[in-house]
């Protein structure tokens, strides 16, 4: 539990002392004092009034150590956007429509990854991309398409594009799925996931070009998820001819260990036969 942490670092962030807090909330200096200090907690009536007063909801003050938070992430809590593991109403009303009042499938290519950082969240910036339909895919899902940068991936070929389902609860993401994220410090990345929200509120992002390492990214540093669907790409599949030649290698070497089996199989018989001669 980090209500004691939480609610010094609070206090300290909005500048005021434990009278003034005090004073805020209703309730005497010394009961601010004990929060702080492990000495006590408040009882289950004034959670609710501290958590009005800072903006954060109950569960984030008892749960989540806000201190590690990045600060955009803070200024999304306290504008009330807490639920940031289920995703946010204000990210899904980012978007746009067509003549006939039909979600489009914005286009995010390379030029604009740094600025769907920024602006991820800005109906404005969403507008101004480059919008499609694709009509074999579900109308009740919303679908966005991401170029996709680097040979992380392969065989999914550098500046392919990569169209993905919104996911607005993070704890359905399912293990060794693909999924689009954007992250704090990362910007856009695509990515093989596991889930390890519930164990350590974190995601282990893998790629298909074991080249590059896995890495975990805390929740805390996660903007939105897509869901992989599908990919377009300019670039013809690479052939299998590498993979059968190193089948091919793989046969060659079990045979030459086979060979080198029946030979030492073999030796100590024919050392016995030459021992008596040794005589």
């Amino acid at each position: 539990m980090y209500f004691s942490s939480n609610f010094k670092f609070l206090r300290s962030r909005k500048k005021r002392s434990q009278e003034e807090v005090a004073a805020g909330l209703g309730i005497k200096r010394s009961s601010i004092n004990n929060y702080e200090n492990e000495y006590a907690l408040p009882g289950i009536d004034m959670l609710p009034t501290i958590s009005k007063y800072f903006g954060i909801s109950i569960d984030f003050l008892l749960n989540e150590e806000l201190s590690t938070m990045s600060e955009s992430k803070l200024r999304e809590l306290e504008l009330g956007h807490d639920a940031y593991i289920k995703g946010t109403k204000l990210r899904i009303l980012a978007t746009t429509v067509d003549s006939k009042n039909r979600d489009n499938i914005e286009l995010v290519p390379h030029k604009a990854r740094a600025g769907y950082t920024a602006g991820y969240n800005d109906p404005e910036f969403i507008s101004a991309l480059p919008t499609f339909q694709l009509p074999f895919l579900s109308k009740e899902r919303k679908y966005r398409t991401f170029q996709i940068n680097g040979d992380s991936m392969l065989p999914i070929p550098d500046k392919s594009f990569v169209t993905a389902q919104f996911l607005e609860n993070w704890n359905d993401i399912k293990d060794g799925h693909a999924y689009v994220l954007l992250t704090q410090d990362d910007g856009i990345v695509f990515k093989v996931v596991y889930n390890n929200i519930k164990v350590k509120k974190k995601l282990l992002l893998k790629s298909l070009n074991f080249v590059y390492e896995p890495y975990e990214v805390s929740i805390g540093e996660i903007k939105e998820v897509w869901e992989f669907v599908n990919y377009i790409s300019t670039q013809m599949p690479e052939s299998n001819q590498s993979k059968e030649e190193v089948n091919k290698s793989v046969t060659l070497i079990q045979e030459e260990m086979r060979k080198i089996a029946e030979v030492l199989q073999r030796k100590p018989q024919t050392l016995l036969k030459r021992k008596p001669h040794a005589r």
